[in-house]
């Protein structure tokens, strides 16, 4: 047979589309090319699939052999291919029967000695083999990530076992998934000393997915308090721990099972640029906040971000997703992630301890606050003064509630809005806001005074609804109180002006 077709998957974003390898042995002299624009991985696959067939003890055919990876206006990067095109030019030379080829698709980087090595991104690949009913064959080191998407999987180490596979000679077993149980327990939240406002923010973050701004002088607990937050987070469904896990897959060339239903925590460092956040490079892969998707984005030292990589983040923290475009092409990565940011007051960090002399000017001081945006903070809805801890609050060391213990109120309460809603309060649309989070006379007078002193744009105004809905779910209330708007109305006076 002179002509071949071996199914194998792309890699775009977050998808895998179907690319049909076809091999043609012509007449002419020795060659092979491969079109269907590839990148150079994938030209360079010649020299590769060349080498690993020759070791592997098959005939590589001395004819004219073309590759065409359709469709052919689709850009193919990778090494992905390579197990492909191999299998192909043995299908189309007559050195192994290919009947069981055809809903089969391969997926894996050749060695020049045969063996097969993992690529990136297999999990958006198992998971679209599973949805169209297809089998998937990648290496080894990948079958247990590609086993997370519940679809029949082999894991290979060699060329030699797949031929064996197709040839009924050797079967390849199928891939179990490992590492998927719980989640491990997480830093706790007992560890925090005092700061009971500040807790409490937290907890409120947690209940209704609210993103939450820490500002105090160094020392005082924020980073510890922040890294507590995915602790008191909700489990992960099945769907949730799937989107992350693809993600990290094709960003970080492969997912850890043992990490299976982890909310993820990402604390990039704040000389982090712009696309490092919002992902992107010649190859579009996801950046910082994508990764954190259906997890906690912290981000410490606030002011000292690049103020673009800053405003990067104002429109994601609205639709829950990142666009990001190219000249040849246009990619969307989902990034609904809950940010929780820390700041000192001032460059020094002591504005307002009466402990310690500040250093700073107002000028100074003023520059500081100034490198964000007014836009960025009234996307922030919680806003938190964290005081420095005294003499006398470190020697007591009374010890507060442990994670586990308001993780189940937030678990709770999550739940109740999710039966409610179907999405937690900081999700809530302004129309089902009228619909079930009416107030009172009491109410709507506090709003309006609240809206005249603090200035509160229409969206603060909203923010701080939903802050005052995810309250009234804490305490089980069906309706919004006059004491609910008061606290989620303390949450929203700006910590720096």
């Amino acid at each position: 047979m002179a002509l071949a077709q071996i199914q194998a998957r792309a890699a775009v974003g977050i998808d895998a589309p179907r690319v049909g390898v076809e091999v043609h042995l012509g007449g002419g002299l020795p060659s092979l090319s491969i079109v269907g624009l590839p990148n150079t991985a994938v030209r360079e696959a010649r020299d590769r699939v060349r080498g690993a067939l020759t070791t592997s003890g098959f005939e590589f055919p001395r004819r004219r052999i073309t590759v065409n990876l359709a469709p052919a206006d689709l850009p193919k990067d990778g090494a992905r291919f390579d197990l492909a095109i191999a299998l192909g030019i043995l299908v189309a030379s007559g050195q192994i029967p290919g009947q069981h080829c055809g809903t089969t698709v391969f997926c894996a980087e050749l060695a020049l000695s045969g063996r097969l090595r993992p690529v990136n991104g297999t999990l958006p690949v198992a998971l679209r083999c599973t949805a169209a009913s297809e089998t998937l064959v990648v290496a080894a080191d990948n079958a247990a990530e590609a086993a997370l998407a519940g679809g029949p999987v082999h894991g290979a180490d060699h060329l030699l076992d797949v031929t064996r596979h197709l040839g009924g000679k050797r079967p390849l077993p199928p891939a179990q998934p490992s590492g998927r149980g719980h989640a491990p327990a997480g830093p706790d939240l007992r560890d925090v000393i005092a700061q009971a406002p500040a807790r409490r923010a937290l907890e409120i973050a947690a209940a209704g997915g609210h993103s939450l701004l820490f500002c105090g002088p160094p020392g005082s607990g924020k980073s510890l308090m922040a890294a507590r937050l995915p602790g008191l987070l909700p489990a992960m469904t099945d769907a949730e721990a799937m989107e992350s896990a693809s993600l990290h897959s094709i960003a970080e060339g492969c997912f850890d099972p043992a990490h299976w239903a982890r909310r993820p925590f990402r604390s990039p460092h704040h000389s982090t640029s712009s696309r490092a956040l919002t992902g992107g490079g010649v190859r579009p892969r996801p950046g910082e906040i994508s990764l954190a998707h259906h997890g906690v984005l912290f981000l410490d030292e606030l002011p000292e971000f690049p103020r673009e990589a800053l405003e990067a983040l104002r429109e994601p923290l609205e639709t829950g997703e990142i666009s990001v475009s190219r000249i040849n092409a246009r990619l969307r990565f989902p990034a609904r992630f809950q940010l929780i940011a820390a700041m000192n007051p001032c460059p020094c960090g002591y504005e307002g301890d009466s402990d310690h002399d500040c250093r700073c000017t107002p000028a100074q001081i003023r520059r500081y606050g100034n490198r964000i945006s007014g836009p960025l903070l009234d996307r922030i809805d919680l806003q938190v003064r964290v005081p420095r801890l005294t003499a006398a609050q470190l020697d007591t060391c009374t010890e507060g509630e442990s994670s586990d213990a308001v993780a189940r109120r937030v678990q709770i309460t999550r739940e109740r809005q999710l039966d409610r809603d179907g999405i937690p309060a900081s999700h809530l649309p302004v129309s089902a806001m009228r619909r079930i989070g009416r107030l009172d006379a009491a109410g709507r007078q506090i709003m309006r005074q609240a809206t005249q002193r603090f200035g509160l744009s229409a969206r603060g105004w909203h923010r701080c609804w939903r802050i005052a809905r995810s309250i009234a779910d804490l305490d089980g209330a069906a309706d919004i109180r006059e004491h609910h708007i008061a606290e989620a109305l303390s949450y929203r006076e700006r910590v720096q002006r």
